[in-house]
């Protein structure tokens, strides 16, 4: 089954889509990758989905690519002993560390000594996802002295944001420990980093990850922003998370910024997901709005690697409508003439490396030719991936020998993964990409292909060689 578009979907599995019929349905409808989300759930649900992905890939025979979200450091307030309160603007409102004292009208425990070291006078409070603002006007290690800027309703438990300040914590919890230990156990093929502050943020994970995984950067925080070619330097691949970044930033500033961010990877030849409700109206209606759709194929057109539906495909009642019309969205944006200029328009230049040098000479060479296919033969999935960066009119066929790569490609803009036998030479490895292409749909007989591989075969991130070879009825 191979999709007709290059760019890919993330499909959020939940309540909506937790069957095999509705995981399957989902797949069919075109997504390409699945997401855990693991601040919902418990393991043995996610265990019990992830049998079923297997499954349909077994059955399909096309890698389907797993994704674990952890779910980070969730800042809240405490409880309020009598129920939900008001706050009226210019009040003053205390926070302290005294979770043993419900709440009142007038102050609230906020059990996060991180959050009071890092606070100071004229510092902004965002509680419940940013409805309700405070600024500090005193404060110390235990406690901080607010006054309401902007009121309003505050209940149990609401969350807590603090735009411009990096807080002196991981973004590593403990529960994301034990999450991330299943999801390794369980060979998730990426996992999700959630509040990354920091470059140090993903090089703390990756010492526990040891390559078992690729690693997503979701940048939610204007600190991730201020460090992003940091930490696109050390990520396999970076998320916008829209969500929490509207709340700590002006809702003007997001376009911008998801832009910037999708440049930077472009650039850096790094996956990019464009997130959070993408399709929102689709939860509750068969239809998106007309803004709704725009916002989709805008992602396409900046260069987005894959597309991500949440709630549309966890909870809501649309599902399998919300990924076919994301589906849509994508074939038709892509098919736009103008599409492939602005693709063309964004290319930046190569690195001086092996790698870059033979993707760039591919590029040109599949737009010469007119090749029908590019084949990468990858271990790593690095040849791939650097042949991505490119973009090159023709699919890329990914070729490994190991299934871990070959889903893992599947995240990756125009790549089509194939698991594939180990080869030992080049010639066997030019019969076989031929015989790959051919029986994959991508080309017939007399039409052209572009290979580019990494001598030794087996060695990660050796991309140095390119052949040009030509479709033949039996072997090339």
């Amino acid at each position: 089954m191979r999709r007709t578009r290059n760019a890919k979907i993330v499909a959020t599995l939940g309540p909506a889509s937790s069957d095999r019929a509705a995981i399957a349905a989902l797949f069919s409808a075109g997504a390409d990758v699945f997401r855990f989300n693991f601040s919902h759930g418990s393991h043995d649900d996610h265990a019990r989905r992830l049998e079923i992905v297997r499954d349909i890939e077994r059955e399909t025979g096309r890698p389907i690519a797993v994704l674990a979200d952890l779910q980070g450091p969730k800042l809240r307030i405490g409880r309020f002993a009598d129920g939900p309160i008001t706050l009226a603007e210019g009040a003053e409102f205390t926070l302290d560390l005294d979770a043993d004292r419900p709440g009142d009208a007038s102050r609230v425990p906020m059990p996060h000594p991180e959050i009071f070291v890092a606070l100071h006078r004229g510092t902004s409070l965002l509680l419940d996802d940013g409805r309700i603002r405070l600024e500090v006007l005193a404060c110390d290690s235990s406690h901080a002295r607010t006054r309401v800027i902007n009121g309003g309703p505050l209940s149990d438990r609401k969350g807590v944001n603090v735009p411009g300040v990096v807080l002196p914590m991981s973004a590593l919890t403990a529960k994301d420990r034990i999450d991330l230990d299943f999801a390794l156990e369980h060979g998730f093929d990426w996992v999700a980093l959630s509040f990354v502050q920091r470059a140090a943020d993903i090089a703390e994970i990756g010492q526990i990850v040891k390559k078992r995984a690729g690693i997503v950067a979701k940048l939610e925080k204007p600190s991730a922003i201020e460090a992003l070619d940091a930490i696109v330097d050390v990520a396999d691949a970076l998320m916008v998370a829209r969500g929490d970044l509207g709340v700590e930033l002006p809702a003007e500033r997001v376009p911008a910024i998801q832009k910037r961010i999708v440049r930077a990877c472009r650039k850096a030849g790094k996956p990019v997901i464009v997130a959070t409700q993408m399709l929102e109206s689709m939860t509750a209606a068969p239809v998106p709005t007309r803004a709704e759709a725009s916002d989709v194929a805008t992602a396409i057109y900046d260069g987005a690697d894959a597309v991500m539906l949440s709630a549309e495909s966890a909870s809501g009642r649309y599902p399998v409508e919300a990924v076919a019309m994301m589906n849509r969205i994508l074939e038709q944006t892509e098919s736009d003439p103008y599409y492939r200029e602005v693709v063309d328009a964004s290319h930046t230049d190569p690195k001086p490396t092996a790698a870059d040098a033979v993707g760039y000479a591919v590029r040109q060479a599949t737009a010469l030719l007119n090749a029908c296919a590019t084949v990468a033969y990858t271990s790593s999935g690095y040849s791939a991936i650097r042949m991505s960066r490119e973009r090159p009119k023709a699919p890329i066929v990914g070729m490994t020998p190991h299934l871990a790569t070959a889903r893992r490609l599947a995240l990756v803009w125009g790549v089509h993964p194939v698991k594939c036998v180990e080869v030992e030479r080049v010639g066997q490895m030019s019969t076989l990409a031929c015989r790959t292409v051919m029986e994959q749909g991508f080309g017939r007989a007399g039409q052209f292909i572009v290979i580019s591989a990494g001598l030794p075969f087996r060695e990660s991130g050796t991309t140095n060689l390119m052949r040009v070879v030509e479709l033949k009825e039996r072997a090339c």
